[in-house]
């Protein structure tokens, strides 16, 4: 019984340590994340009327844009404008830690402001050319347009260079499968800038180069298989008499 207690409680200690050494080589990553929950708390404690305001105020919409750019291309990556804190979370650890691991904490904030910063600028600008022939009402010069959404479209993009053949070809499917169709079913400026994103964070490629080899989810299966032909163990983990 003690023999299991101890290893039950190594193992558990082996966990800690990896979910530590995981947050600690992504600093960027949850310190983003860490902020955007305080955040969300503090629109909780808004009234609707407020929030919408406020956050229109904090918005990289035309009217905001030609106001005072850079605070708002800032201050919009630390609201989120609908979903949950905890799916950001999941998609955070998924996406975007992995990639600043790789990459290393500039790198990655480098792809992640870049497509943020240039899909917004392009999006919004398709916006105003719309307006201008009246495909668009003009009240959508002044939308609530915040979130993360871009940056991590651009981090999702990238993270195609890290994934190693042919895997990453099923996983830049599945990434253009969820893109791309919205732009035939409801277009707007942020499918728009979805994709935008997404092209950006895939011209990134050369800032991939010389951090390690692509990731393969078939690795730890072959590392285990060589651990076991190491041991002289056959596939039941039985050693051979």
């Amino acid at each position: 019984m003690r023999a299991m207690e101890y290893r039950t409680g190594e193992t558990a200690g082996r966990g800690v340590r990896a979910v530590v050494s995981w947050v600690r080589r992504a600093p960027g990553t949850y310190l983003w994340l860490t902020l955007l929950f305080g955040t969300t708390v503090a629109l909780r404690h808004m009234t609707p009327g407020f929030e919408t305001e406020f956050l229109r105020a904090h918005s990289t919409n035309v009217h905001e844009l030609a106001v005072r750019p850079v605070a708002v291309l800032v201050s919009s990556t630390f609201w989120l404008d609908g979903g949950t804190w905890s799916g950001y979370a999941v998609l955070y650890t998924v996406l975007h830690a992995p990639a600043e691991h790789r990459l290393g904490t500039l790198r990655w904030l480098g792809v992640a402001a870049g497509a943020h910063v240039l899909a917004t600028l392009f999006s919004q600008a398709l916006l105003v050319r719309a307006v201008h022939y009246g495909y668009a009402p003009e009240s959508s010069l002044d939308t609530v347009d915040v979130g993360v959404s871009y940056a991590l479209a651009g981090v999702a993009g990238v993270a195609t260079h890290l994934i190693a053949r042919p895997w990453r070809y099923m996983y830049l499917a599945g990434l253009l499968a969820i893109y791309l169709p919205p732009l035939w079913t409801s277009p707007g400026f942020t499918d728009v800038g979805h994709v935008t994103s997404v092209g950006i964070g895939l011209a990134c490629r050369p800032l991939t180069r010389g951090h390690g080899p692509a990731w393969d989810p078939l690795d730890p299966l072959r590392h285990a298989h060589t651990r076991r032909a190491g041991r002289g163990e056959d596939a039941g983990g039985n050693r051979p008499e």
